[in-house]
């Protein structure tokens, strides 16, 4: 398994960066779920949701990579988004 190693340090070290990512992307999404909720604005926007996940799936084909796969990555992670944001709206009219 020591053939391995290096290749494991090199996805180990990509996957430290998704989650940066995601904890940068989490902070903005709680922004948008505060300013939502103060002007009323519902957290499902589904021409959004739509955008972004094809968006982003175009991007993914264009790159090589299975575009049902990150279709399925974004609807879970806009489900996850759209969540805290439900959650934001709940604590604020509390």
């Amino acid at each position: 398994m020591e053939l391995l190693k290096p290749y494991r340090a090199r996805i180990d070290a990509l996957d430290d960066k998704i989650v940066d990512l995601l904890v940068e992307r989490a902070g903005i999404i709680a922004e948008v779920g505060h300013l939502k909720a103060r002007e009323g604005i519902p957290a499902i926007l589904q021409d959004r949701v739509d955008q972004v996940r094809e968006r982003n799936a175009a991007r993914a084909a264009e790159k090589g990579l299975d575009p049902d796969l990150v279709r399925a990555l974004y609807a879970m992670l806009i489900q996850w988004s759209c969540d805290l944001e439900e959650q934001i709206k709940a604590e604020k009219a509390a």
